[in-house]
């Protein structure tokens, strides 16, 4: 009778629905691995399944084995793909839930990315005894420290958060093994001023580091070399742009930015949209505009207060509202899966910007569009951005192929419609 119920342990779990959306090779072209094989602890491969994850991607299936190994990983894989799932699952797999101590430290750059991996590691966690917290900058530090106090395992931060609460010798890190960085471009670049060096300065000897990044700047470079011991590299960025986020152009003067904006919106079948601007100001004028115009519209940046910030987040993607204006805060890991249309009110001026903001589009393998509205000023970007990712924006038509973006059951090949 124990065998059968030994056996049938997988006939239990609360699976959500199956999503029959079609999928590109970023996340099917896989080599056939099942998380069973990864010999996870049953409780953690529950979590997995009840979180609807069925087969690990191709950054899952190359990072999972490895980091279980104890070893250094250096990954780069597009935004998008499975990337919280390929380090969060090694390392709850690694926690000893018999001991009180902090044995995994997640840093992240946004508060937003941190509540969002945060939320996806407790829920992979549910039947595990794993304590999980999340601190970030902005919010009240005392209920931090109380929190830490009661035994955590497993911490969730922001830089400046997690150093705060090294310094006032809170956060006690003498025993954390593991420490993972997401995002990790963004968190070694002059926005964060060096506090990784001293955040790895209070970790012990013997440690593991798990570095995460779409891109590989020279910063993340020299940071390697300094604190990874022979780490294993994966690549799977062989073309920077996803496969299924189709790319248009369309020449606009500044003042007919919104006439265009209120044009796309009567066309398009947008499930929801992420809308970027260049500056806050210019955030909160266009979401003003765009209320006017008669249509649902939230916007964030990092001005407003963290309580607002964390509202408009939640209720965006609990599909509260259609369409989010946002600032670059919102290029970094942000994992909304309704989001089938991204549209750069303004342009970027740098490739990378351009590149995290269009992967809010077409997330994990899914379908969806990036339109830019493109001024005179902006033509040389917009040239010099297609050299350097080496991906064509191509000029919008006049009615865009809803199966290019629109969620449908279909036979097609993503990939051929794409092309």
């Amino acid at each position: 009778m124990e065998l059968k119920d030994d056996l049938g342990w997988k006939a239990k779990l609360k699976i959500p629905a199956k999503d029959h959306r079609i999928q590109t090779t970023d996340v099917t072209d896989t080599r056939g691995n099942e998380f069973e094989e990864y010999c996870l602890k049953r409780e953690l491969l529950m979590g997995i399944f009840e979180k609807g994850w069925e087969k690990p991607s191709p950054i899952q299936e190359a990072a999972i084995p490895i980091a279980l190994t104890g070893k250094d990983v250096l990954a780069r894989a597009k935004n998008g793909t499975g990337k919280t799932g390929a380090y969060s699952i090694p390392v709850l797999e690694q926690i000893d839930p018999t001991k009180d101590c902090i044995q995994a430290l997640v840093i992240v750059p946004t508060r937003e990315l941190a509540l969002q991996t945060s939320q996806i590691c407790i829920e992979l966690a549910k039947h595990l005894l794993i304590r999980i917290m999340v601190t970030t900058g902005g919010t009240n530090l005392r209920d931090d420290i109380m929190r830490i106090y009661q035994k955590v395992q497993v911490i969730i931060a922001t830089p400046g958060r997690i150093l705060d609460l090294m310094e006032k010798g809170v956060a006690q890190m003498d025993q954390c093994k593991i420490l993972v960085l997401d995002e990790a471009d963004k968190l070694l670049s002059q926005d964060f001023k060096g506090m990784l060096d001293v955040v790895i300065k209070n970790l012990p000897e013997k440690r593991q580091v798990l570095l995460f990044s779409a891109t590989f700047p020279l910063t993340v470079e020299q940071f390697m070399r300094k604190h990874l011991r022979s780490p294993y590299e994966i690549n799977l960025m062989e073309e920077l742009t996803l496969k299924g986020v189709t790319q248009y152009y369309a020449f606009v003067q500044e003042r007919q930015k919104v006439h265009c904006l209120n044009t796309l919106f009567s066309k398009l079948q947008i499930n929801q949209s992420i809308i970027f601007c260049n500056s806050t100001q210019r955030v909160e004028l266009l979401a003003k505009k765009i209320t006017e115009l008669g249509y649902c519209c939230y916007y964030i940046h990092a001005k407003m207060a963290q309580t607002h910030r964390n509202r408009v987040f939640h209720d965006f993607r609990s599909g509260l509202c259609r369409n989010l204006v946002c600032s670059d805060l919102f290029t970094r890991g942000i994992d909304v899966q309704a989001v089938n249309v991204v549209i750069n009110f303004d342009f970027p001026k740098m490739a990378e910007t351009y590149l995290h903001r269009i992967g809010r589009s077409g997330r994990f393998g899914h379908l969806g569009i990036a339109i830019n509205l493109i001024t005179y000023e902006d033509r040389f970007a917009l040239h010099r951005i297609e050299q350097e990712l080496g991906t064509e924006i191509k000029p919008i038509p006049k009615i865009i192929d809803p199966r290019l973006y629109v969620a449908k059951l279909g036979e097609e090949d993503p990939e051929d419609l794409v092309k």
